[in-house]
């Protein structure tokens, strides 16, 4: 198993470019399946992830070939309509290729998806949607078995709760399908409104994207295009909670700061100096940060998948922080870790109070997921003596590079053998 090494102590310094989103670049893999021939995706990442999503798109038929940050796929005519069991428990965003696989061919056999493990995470909303547009779904030994006999239409579609995998899947699904969906309450966030640039690109009728209801009108066929992925702004967020965690001075380029207009406003709560311009940020952390209070939420709230980070951030600040996770029931399986590094941090149900220390000790810890592992890295780099995050290969699935541009910032980080 392979570890990040940390020696603390070093305030982070330079220059630093983010790639395409991890959350925008595998639903685009996706909904290349919409469409026979070749599509060219660039400013991909070089993450286990789309490797995983490689994997899928191989097993429906597809070709898929990696050249730098650019991939080619070659989709069929007639896709294989199945995603195998050992892919999909390693990748949530997989169960998009449900809606994708009804509207070519429809019928589709998709394994219960996996992840990391947040507690429940239903997909009862991705189901209930795709059945009010005609679909049926029999559940054989933890696989869905899914089909549309007289193929999808449209239909209005209010989801309880504005779900980006489930606004995915119907999107998906909508586009090919007979007749206009409207799809209420959907999510908002900005790797929705790329996934839909990318299918109108494609030929796709999409009016609404970015805001609550959503309106497609189904077109007969789609055509392979070119698309470039939108900036990942959870990797940009995490090296502006790197750059404040150790009072560094870091610009961050190829990144969209609007993207993250809630999560830099909290950090400038903090103490942090916070500039933005056109396409870069530059964070400025302060000696010891302020207390700040958090809650996540749907875009353009908080995002969940920044909670790990901020927390680590919060830790050695001056005074008690209150973070809310209202995304995830069960996002909490770093904070012993934390605290095994001296962190005053206690969860009470969805609630974590952070009582700020002075200074963190350095130890070996469990990065149990991508976030998590990302989080105890950057408490690595605040933190005395040497850390030793286990589980490097978490930080694979979200990062491209993440250990040699935090050591090209000046960390002194390493990937070692445990």
């Amino acid at each position: 198993m392979q570890a990040i090494r940390i020696v603390g102590g070093a305030p982070l310094q330079g220059t630093v470019a983010v790639l395409g989103a991890k959350n925008a670049v595998l639903k685009h893999m996706v909904a290349s399946l919409l469409a026979p021939g070749e599509h060219r995706i660039v400013n991909v990442p070089g993450i286990h992830d789309v490797a995983l999503m490689g994997q899928v798109l191989r097993h429906v038929g597809a070709e898929c070939e990696r050249r730098d940050n650019e991939l080619v796929i070659g989709v069929p005519d007639e896709p294989f309509p199945e995603a195998p069991l050992d892919l999909v428990r390693q990748m949530r965003a997989s169960i998009l290729v449900l809606g994708a696989l009804l509207a070519r061919t429809g019928t589709a056999r998709v394994a219960l998806p996996g992840g990391d493990d947040f507690g429940t995470r239903p997909i009862d909303l991705h189901l209930g949607g795709l059945e009010d547009m005609g679909a049926t779904f029999d559940l054989v030994h933890g696989v869905l078995h899914a089909s549309a006999p007289r193929g999808l239409h449209g239909a209005e579609v209010f989801l309880e709760f504005p779900s980006v995998g489930a606004t995915e899947n119907l999107l998906l699904a909508a586009v090919l399908a007979d007749g206009e969906t409207v799809i209420s309450n959907a999510a908002r966030e900005p790797e929705l409104v790329d996934l839909a640039a990318y299918l109108q690109k494609m030929g796709a009728k999409i009016d609404g994207a970015g805001t609550s209801t959503i309106h497609v009108v189904g077109v007969d066929h789609l055509e392979p295009a070119g698309h470039r992925v939108v900036p990942d702004r959870l990797e940009a967020g995490t090296y502006a909670a790197a750059a404040a965690m150790t009072g560094g001075d870091v610009t961050i380029t190829d990144c969209v700061p609007d993207h993250l207009r809630m999560e830099l406003s909290k950090l400038a709560d903090a103490g942090v100096s916070v500039e933005v311009g056109e396409g870069w940020c530059r964070i400025r952390g302060p000696e010891r940060p302020a207390a700040v209070d958090f809650a996540t939420l749907p875009y353009p709230g908080f995002h969940t998948d920044m909670h790990p980070q901020m927390v680590a951030f919060l830790s050695v600040a001056d005074g008690t922080s209150i973070v809310t996770e209202n995304v995830y029931a069960s996002r909490f399986r770093y904070l012993g870790e934390l605290n095994r590094m001296g962190a005053d941090i206690h969860a009470d149900g969805q609630h974590v109070v952070v009582r700020g220390v002075e200074r963190l000790s350095g130890c070996e810890v469990d990065g149990c997921d991508i976030r998590a592992a990302a989080a105890l890295t950057i408490a690595g780099l605040r933190a005395d003596g040497e850390t030793l995050v286990v589980g490097a290969g978490h930080v694979d699935r979200g990062y491209d590079g993440f250990v040699p541009k935090l050591a090209a910032m000046g960390a002194d980080v390493s990937r070692v053998e445990v």
